[in-house]
């Protein structure tokens, strides 16, 4: 079974609490604080793996998560950061966020690793906390929470040249004539079930990468048989070669095969239309019908395009038809890598506002989101007062308080940060 598509649900460790802890030696009754800080959680990283082909090990796997960072000790011990999880996905997958269907990452490049999802920060000791006036600390921060998301992962294969036609065409056959390749090659139709790609090396550091896009049918474009699955695989192609059997041996008219398939491309992506092709007229070598085979070449002449007639089963003009195709290939712009449609950067690190949160009322509860304002209010400590008292002094410092009076807020009313719930006072 191929799997090109599948989604999963990541999560980032979370940080580890900062420490309360006091310095406590012989000789020293006034120590100070001295609690450690919290460990890192570690990260999401998807790792682009050339052995793997498929994300079939995807389907019985859905949930992927990063270790949590440990708590800081005492004598200003750091916590242990936890440990990050690298997920492998073959070369060619794209990562896209599940809400909104944009892509986050093309994982096409084997040396380039990409963090999908952070750990959260480790909180600070309460050493950290120490003023001139304030020297003994009684709280600490907690660590902030790791990123989650869920993802769709889909694959599009990295190929320069798509072999395209329909079912037991000869497409497999020319594969495996070119190339290492081996796929299962039988007289039947729908024996190739999962794209195969080989490498055409044609001496002299010329080489190319070619892919058996499995047998289109009519109605692909719609999802008919495994039309969509396989389709995909054709975007990132540069080049297309159009497999059509002119042998006559099953009654079928190429010119129409040729013009099936065209529409399909064409009706799943309308670029696919404009994607040069060479018309490759396979079976050569048991055509039944001449006049059929000299009608499709005629007709394939007036359109513009040039008639390649080979057998891949003999190997008759398939050097020829390889050197024609790298030579078209040296005409045409790279092999299409998708730009991130999401900055997870910018996810992280700034807030709409440039305030740090941002605040949005529902009915009589005020709800303030943000990276800054979450992370100060996962710290606080309710029920020691220098805590509250620090978390206080930084919402005024920082003009929250100010915006929330400005919006109207009354005291005694709801005012929410995460999943922290308190109401308000002044």
């Amino acid at each position: 079974m191929f799997t090109d598509k599948a989604t999963i649900f990541i999560k980032a460790g979370n940080g580890g609490n900062g420490a309360i802890s006091w310095r406590r030696e012989k000789y020293v009754p006034a120590g100070g604080p001295d609690g450690g800080d919290g460990g890192d959680g570690g990260s999401v990283i998807f790792h682009v793996d050339t052995s793997i082909t498929t994300l079939m090990d995807f389907r019985y796997k859905r949930k992927y998560a990063a270790g949590t960072g440990m708590d800081g000790a005492g004598q200003r011990r750091k916590g242990k950061n936890g440990a990050d999880i690298v997920i492998n996905v073959p070369q060619g997958t794209l990562v896209r966020d599940a809400e909104s269907n944009l892509i986050i990452a093309d994982m096409s490049d084997p040396d380039k690793d990409v963090v999908i999802a952070k750990g959260g920060s480790g909180g600070w000791g309460n050493s950290h906390f120490a003023t001139a006036v304030r020297q003994a600390p009684n709280f600490a921060k907690n660590g902030q929470r790791g990123e989650e998301r869920e993802v769709v992962l889909e694959l599009k294969l990295l190929a320069d040249v798509g072999l395209v036609g329909f079912p037991n065409v000869g497409k497999s056959t020319l594969l495996s004539m070119t190339t290492k390749a081996q796929p299962k090659i039988a007289n039947y139709h729908f024996t190739t079930l999962s794209p195969n790609l080989g490498v055409v090396d044609l001496g002299d550091r010329r080489s190319f990468v070619m892919a058996d896009i499995p047998g289109i049918i009519e109605g692909a474009s719609e999802g008919v048989g495994l039309g969509h699955e396989f389709l995909r695989h054709i975007e990132r192609t540069r080049l297309l070669l159009h497999v059509v059997d002119v042998s006559g041996i099953e009654g079928r008219d190429p010119i129409e095969d040729f013009d099936i398939i065209n529409n399909e491309l064409s009706a799943y992506d309308m670029s696919l239309e404009e994607r040069p092709q060479i018309v490759v007229a396979n079976k050569a070598d048991i055509i039944q019908d001449e006049d059929v085979y000299n009608r499709f070449v005629e007709e394939m002449k007036k359109r513009g395009h040039e008639v390649v007639t080979v057998s891949a089963a003999t190997g008759k003009n398939v050097r020829e038809l390889m050197m024609k195709t790298y030579e078209e290939l040296q005409k045409l712009p790279p092999i299409v890598v998708f730009e991130p449609q999401v900055d997870i950067e910018a996810e992280r690190y700034v807030d709409k506002s440039g305030k740090g949160y941002e605040i949005h009322r529902e009915n009589d509860k005020f709800i303030i989101t943000g990276s800054w304002i979450e992370a100060v209010g996962n710290s606080v400590t309710f029920d020691d007062n220098e805590s509250l008292g620090y978390f206080q002094r930084s919402l005024i410092n920082r003009g929250v308080i100010e915006d929330l009076i400005s919006m109207g807020i009354r005291e005694g009313q709801l005012v929410q940060i995460g999943d922290l719930e308190f109401e308000f006072v002044f």
